[in-house]
């Protein structure tokens, strides 16, 4: 379930980047107008405008922060590859504790 719910995410992180980067809305005065599709891609584009990667112009219109997606396409791998990294760490522990014990 959780894999269903990642791979959601991901397509509408996707979808949302795709639409400013086909209509080169990647400057303020290249703006474009944009509505969710779905309630996964509302989400996705609210957190992408809160991390200051989307800009709005006017009431409706908005722009891709090349310089800010990719700073925060970084953060986010980072993130995960340092999760990864304790979680692998945390099991080679368990292995050897379980591999190694008396008796």
């Amino acid at each position: 379930m959780a894999t269903a719910a990642a791979a959601v995410v991901a397509k509408a992180r996707r979808q949302i980047q795709h639409h400013f980067f086909s209509a080169d809305a990647v400057r303020a005065d290249r703006a474009v107008p944009f509505a969710p599709s779905n309630h996964a891609e509302a989400r996705q584009f609210e957190k992408l405008e809160a991390a200051g990667v989307i800009h709005r112009v006017g009431g409706d219109r908005f722009w891709l922060d090349v310089a800010a997606y990719d700073l925060h396409l970084r953060a986010r791998h980072t993130r995960l590859k340092w999760t990864l990294l304790t979680l692998v760490a945390v099991l080679a522990v368990i292995i050897m504790v379980l591999e190694y014990r008396p008796g």
